[in-house]
């Protein structure tokens, strides 16, 4: 456990329950966790109460337009009209803008109930921003899983994540990616083809280094591990593999996943992974496996994330091996989301009318 520190799996109060015989800071420090936990509460209830009001008044603005005596007098302009009104009576926050929004949301969520309580007005405000219903679920119910703020996020939306991760699974993985959000059960279920490292900074036409990568990495730990999904805790950078070899032998970045109950090693590369780079993971984990894992840990795995690979490389370069190593990519800016989308249609059309569509690998013990 040499490489693991124990915060990593202690979840101690930050203050006593019980301040009976403390010091006077330990009185303070339990009154202001108290408050905070009040405060928090009040702001969750609020939430809650805004979406509703928000979820009612979108309610009555469809069946008004559906069952209204006078709607043909307002017709399109019903909610240029109500904007104003209300504006003029209740103040900000009644635009057409948001008006629309509000009817989206009870049209996307005609069930009360199955608005989450997790998420606030500006959360929904962001997901409804989404034309696919498929995206609507997966958003609203990651982020709820995942408990994002809402520049988290934007950051995911950004980064399509709903069609990088649903370009992987069949039409039924994606009707319960959408229901369910992305459950993590193994290591397939977090792993992606492409990691979006646009927050880096670095540019894309600059003559990128392995350190400079590894420094930008570090430096945005925190959008890193969002990148790479659900239950990571950072546990070491250049982690040394004490082997006695002729040229030292350290691991890039070294994580630990609470979900899957594994470390999780990550190597970097500036261009093309090469095979030899696999062999080379292969004995980081093996290293692992037999040194930093305890018996109730899972088998670690391994991921090579490089610039470039080669799908045919990446088979007969893992093939045979029994530990479980991935090779992806990284770029360092947002995806065309219109073309994920293309590709996600087409491969949903094409698994209903039963056309088999040339598979790529993505490497890594299946």
């Amino acid at each position: 456990m040499s490489a693991r520190t124990k915060t990593i799996r202690e979840n101690k109060p930050l203050v006593p329950e019980v301040v009976d015989g403390g010091t006077y800071a330990d009185l303070v420090g339990a009154i202001g966790s108290l408050l905070e936990r009040a405060r928090e509460k009040i702001a969750a209830t609020a939430n809650t109460t805004l979406v509703d009001t928000y979820w009612n008044t979108g309610r009555y603005i469809v069946e008004y337009e559906q069952h209204g005596a006078d709607r043909a007098k307002y017709g399109s302009a019903l909610l240029t009209k109500l904007a104003r009104d209300l504006t003029l009576t209740y103040g900000k926050g009644f635009n057409r803008n948001n008006l629309q929004y509000m009817r989206k949301l009870y049209r996307s969520f005609p069930i009360c109930t199955t608005l989450s309580c997790k998420l606030s007005w500006s959360h929904y405000l962001e997901i409804l921003k989404c034309s696919d219903e498929l995206e609507i679920g997966f958003y609203c119910a990651e982020c709820a899983r995942s408990n994002w703020n809402v520049r988290e996020l934007r950051r995911q939306m950004k980064s399509s994540l709903f069609e990088r991760l649903a370009l992987s699974k069949d039409k039924k993985g994606v009707l319960a990616l959408a229901r369910k959000g992305n459950e993590v059960q193994k290591p397939e279920d977090i792993l992606r083809d492409h990691y979006v490292l646009e927050f880096s900074g670095i540019k894309p036409q600059t003559r990128l280094k392995e350190k400079s990568l590894h420094a930008a990495l570090v430096e945005h730990m925190k959008n890193f591990m969002l990148e790479l999904g659900k239950g990571f805790a950072f546990v070491a950078s250049e982690y040394r593999i004490p082997l006695n070899t002729s040229n030292p032998c350290h691991v890039d970045l070294v994580f630990y996943n609470y979900f899957l109950k594994c470390f999780v090693l990550i190597d970097l590369k500036r261009d093309m992974v090469e095979y030899g780079d696999v062999g080379q993971m292969n004995m980081y984990l093996n290293y692992f496996r037999s040194e930093e894992g305890t018996p109730s840990d899972a088998a670690p795995f391994g991921i090579v994330l490089g610039a470039k690979k080669d799908d045919l490389v990446v088979q007969f370069a893992t093939e045979g091996i029994t530990n479980r190593i991935f090779v992806s990519r990284y770029q360092l800016y947002l995806p065309d989301k219109e073309q994920l989308r293309r590709e996600l249609a087409y491969a949903i059309e094409a698994q209903e009318s039963g056309i088999v569509r040339p598979h790529k690998k993505k490497g890594g013990k299946k």
